[in-house]
């Protein structure tokens, strides 16, 4: 096996990443354990607008990952120069997307979700935490910008540090404003979605400040802030469409998932949010590796060290396996262990435990699935992995319709869909990476 890459290496780039995502994390187990504690509909309605939110702001994120490539690309090439200004560009598309962002969900929101969600408490709760949480658009989507620079060349440990500072803001604002602490009104569900941008405002101030203080902004083109530049941006958008939709395409078929599972009860809308974030501790673990496989990948490509994409791609799914494998596991054994954190509700906890136990499988395949796609978006072909992800999406769609719109069978065999979605991706990605000629992209 041909690689450049020690396994220490990997580790030292991906483990501030996987530190950085856990703590991210952390802020939905945060909102989760605390609304867990308020009631069963403020814990459902955060599932449903906390997608919503996410549908949106992932179209930021498939932005940046488009940027993190080129700018990984140019970081393997040396040209230092030119990243500041891609840096730049994917700044002021993201604010001024924002800005959209803002006004679409401000307006259209409520007429969107009255139609779709069948329970009015889970409604009216659903959009007051939406009403306050589409703020964080503007911080949020700049900050993605600054992860896409710090990931792409290769400058990992100020993502674990932002990520600690974010998590400990969010903490602290989501315990004063849910529970009216020091003095302040009780807000519930709305306190959450404040806290939670609020936190990501400390985010981005903390990472300006720490490019500014720590970052050699010579080097990398950073000291002179350009003009808008329009065959930069297009050059950038050529890339990050196709990760934009992508993502987008992906989060929405999430979100449906969550719109059916609505319709078989509170109770069972509640036990998917919980679920949605015990998985969201195996993802992260999981995308950290997959995500320095996509950044590596075309780092070699950048450097022309082609012959040891494969072999690099096999490292990162053996040690993406050895952390996550014995997570899932651990949950398996000990499921009330892992639920009582998001809820102290005893029936609760033991409703959710089948839907964890499928879950924790589907990691099987999860892993390797998601290292090889994020390596076929690494070689910068993000039109093709665009149309893998479509077909994997339909099948996907298909399936839940299916046994959940159609049968309405149990919650748990709604998380069945993970294990379809994972053998899909993971066929169509292995056999593009295999037969592919993604080798010669000029990006």
């Amino acid at each position: 096996m041909q690689t450049k890459y020690t396994y220490k290496e990997i580790w030292l780039i991906a483990y501030p990443i996987l530190i950085s995502l856990l703590m991210e994390q952390m802020i939905g187990m945060t909102d989760t354990a605390f609304l867990g504690r308020v009631g069963e509909i403020e814990l459902g309605a955060s599932a449903i607008a906390g997608i919503f939110y996410i549908v949106m702001f992932m179209v930021a994120f498939g932005f940046s990952i488009g940027a993190q490539i080129l700018i990984a690309r140019r970081n393997g090439e040396q040209q230092y120069k030119e990243i500041g200004n891609l840096f730049y560009q994917g700044v002021y598309f993201q604010l001024g997307m924002a800005a959209v962002m803002f006004l679409l969900c401000y307006s259209l929101a409520p007429m969107i979700l009255v139609r779709l969600v069948s329970s009015e408490h889970i409604y009216n709760a659903a959009i007051s935490y939406l009403n306050w949480r589409v703020f964080g658009f503007f911080f949020s989507f700049t900050a993605v910008m600054f992860r896409a620079f710090f990931l792409g060349t290769t400058q990992t440990k100020t993502l674990t540090l932002n990520s600690i500072v974010m998590v400990l803001s969010n903490i602290i604002f989501n315990y004063i404003l849910i529970f009216g602490k020091f003095g302040m009104p009780a807000l519930g569900i709305a306190g959450a979605a404040i806290g939670s941008s609020l936190a990501e405002l400390v985010s981005l101030i903390f990472f300006i400040l720490y490019t500014r203080f720590h970052i050699d902004i010579h080097k990398y083109g950073l000291n002179k802030i350009p003009g808008l530049n329009r065959s930069i941006l297009k050059r950038m958008l050529n890339v990050s469409f196709w990760t934009m939709v992508q993502n987008f395409l992906s989060l929405s078929t999430w979100f449906l998932l969550f719109l059916y599972v609505e319709h078989l009860g509170e109770r069972s809308l509640a036990i998917t949010n919980i679920i949605r974030n015990v998985s969201g501790i195996l993802f992260m673990v999981m995308m950290a590796f997959a995500s320095t496989c996509g950044s590596l990948v075309s780092n070699l490509i950048g450097s022309g060290n082609i012959d040891c994409v494969p072999g690099t791609i096999r490292q990162h799914i053996r040690i993406a396996y050895a952390l996550v494998l014995p997570l899932a596991i651990f949950f398996t054994l000990f499921p009330r262990l892992i639920l009582s954190v998001y809820t102290d509700i005893p029936e609760l906890q033991e409703a959710a435990i089948p839907s964890l136990w499928v879950l924790c499988s589907a990691y099987l395949f999860l892993v390797p699935a998601n290292v090889y796609f994020q390596s076929v978006s690494g070689t910068g072909n993000t039109r093709t992995a665009l149309g893998l992800e479509m077909i994997t999406l339909a099948i996907y769609t298909c399936y839940i319709t299916y046994i959940v719109a159609y049968l309405k069978l149990d919650v748990a065999f709604a998380w069945t869909s993970e294990h379809v979605y994972s053998i899909g991706i993971l066929i169509l990605s292995y056999f593009y990476m295999k037969k592919g000629k993604w080798s010669q992209k000029k990006i």
